[in-house]
């Protein structure tokens, strides 16, 4: 069984399996793919990874998956879209499909006959009914101020109010399910593709509340354990890179909250 609050190195797939049944609340994790960036080591097993997160997450635990495709040959992968109806398969729903808007072109590859790809899928698993939702409210409505009208249409074509009709708009709404966060630089951590911390601690907020365990089974320089941490989440974090392991220890060493504020 593994202690919680420390991030351990090996290949996740030969340490999840020590993780207790039902016992994390949250993934948050950005796993290697379609070999667009080099790791120390890493064999990447999907289907493996995916069966032991069904078993280890609670019931109305989420999974969060931030994945994108290469394209080989003039064409995309498809390899998110395939991982997440596998996910399905083994018994997870796709709760949403988010995406994350980098702002800049980060991929590899030619852009002479393509737009430049500045997203990824960020693809919320749910095991069952999710348990915990804390939405985001930074949406500037452009309407605040008014009261709410309008109708919406039944599925037999008739139309009806829509509801809390006459509630006025405040200034701030819920937040789409696009995201524009920028992406770290690699030099910050030394890692070739760091999380972004602003992405990590958005879905630890979003998907978690403070005393949850949160799990990364690769991950790398540290960002969601460290971001869990701050805000108050004890966390599991796992790596195959023993170099990447103790750049992770140092930065979550460096988050000045003491554990045992929320040990529960």
């Amino acid at each position: 069984m593994l202690e919680i609050d420390k991030i351990y190195q090996g290949d996740c797939l030969e340490l999840m399996p020590l993780i207790p049944d039902k016992s994390i609340d949250l993934t948050v994790t950005s796993p290697p793919y379609d070999n667009l960036r080099k790791y120390n080591g890493y064999v990447f097993d999907f289907e493996g990874i995916a069966q032991q997160l069904f078993r280890i997450t609670k019931s109305g635990g989420v999974v969060v998956w931030v994945v994108g495709d290469a394209t080989i040959d003039g064409s995309e992968t498809g390899t998110s879209f395939r991982q997440a109806l596998y996910f399905k398969e083994i018994g997870f729903k796709l709760h949403d499909t988010m995406i994350w808007n980098k702002g800049a072109f980060s991929a590899v590859g030619a852009l002479q006959t393509r737009y430049a790809p500045v997203f990824e899928y960020m693809f919320i698993f749910c095991k069952g009914k999710i348990k915990t939702f804390n939405p985001i409210n930074d949406h500037v409505n452009k309407c605040a101020g008014q009261k709410l009208s309008g109708t919406k249409r039944n599925a037999d074509g008739s139309m009806k109010p829509v509801s809390n009709k006459g509630r006025i708009l405040s200034d701030l709404g819920r937040r789409f399910n696009i995201w524009d966060i920028n992406a770290e630089k690699a030099n910050r951590t030394t890692h070739p593709a760091p999380f972004s911390k602003q992405l990590a601690s958005d879905h630890i907020l979003s998907w978690s509340n403070p005393g949850d365990l949160i799990l990364d089974p690769m991950c790398g320089s540290g960002t969601t354990c460290k971001m869990a941490k701050y805000h108050q989440r004890h966390f599991l974090g796992i790596d195959i890179s023993e170099e990447y392991c103790e750049i992770a220890r140092k930065r979550v060493a460096a988050v000045p909250i003491p554990l045992e504020k929320f040990i529960g």
